[in-house]
């Protein structure tokens, strides 16, 4: 039996401040709306930033896939929904970028994110058995919760 795909959603307001002088959402942000997805994923998986530096592992972003398909604007609702794609090698989240009040699709996104052991700063090229056993607690708290 396949797995549930573990996601979550976040939504908030197009801002001034996030916008170019055509009151577009401008391309560059996206990549912050990225962070405030995955950021809320990782708080799911019980693994936020914190917690990898307490497991002593660093993982930095080293792709990233953008592709516009139709604008944001200034006031709109974006709502992003982030899912885990992948976690036993690396952390690759795919990303799908709504605008809340129409539904339609604004942006597709994926990022992929490798771990770094900091003690040594040498790259795995597997994920850290501890961020493995986050993702497999993750899905028994649901499986309870479901049950």
């Amino acid at each position: 039996m396949a797995e549930e795909p573990i996601s979550v959603d976040v939504e908030f307001p197009i801002e001034f401040y996030d916008v170019d002088s055509m009151q577009i959402v401008w391309h560059g942000n996206y990549v912050k709306f990225m962070e405030v997805a995955r950021c809320a994923l990782l708080s799911e998986l019980h693994y936020d930033y914190m917690a990898m530096e307490r497991s002593g592992y660093a993982w930095p972003v080293v792709d990233l896939h953008l592709k516009y398909i139709r604008p944001l604007r200034f006031l709109d609702r974006c709502r992003i929904t982030a899912t885990l794609a992948e976690y036993e090698n690396c952390l690759k989240i795919r990303y799908v970028f709504r605008n809340a009040e129409t539904g339609a699709i604004v942006n597709k996104a994926e990022s992929m994110q490798m771990a770094v052991e900091m003690k040594t700063m040498e790259s795995c090229f597997v994920s850290p058995q501890c961020f493995i056993d986050c993702v497999r607690k993750y899905r028994e708290r649901m499986a309870k919760h479901n049950a």
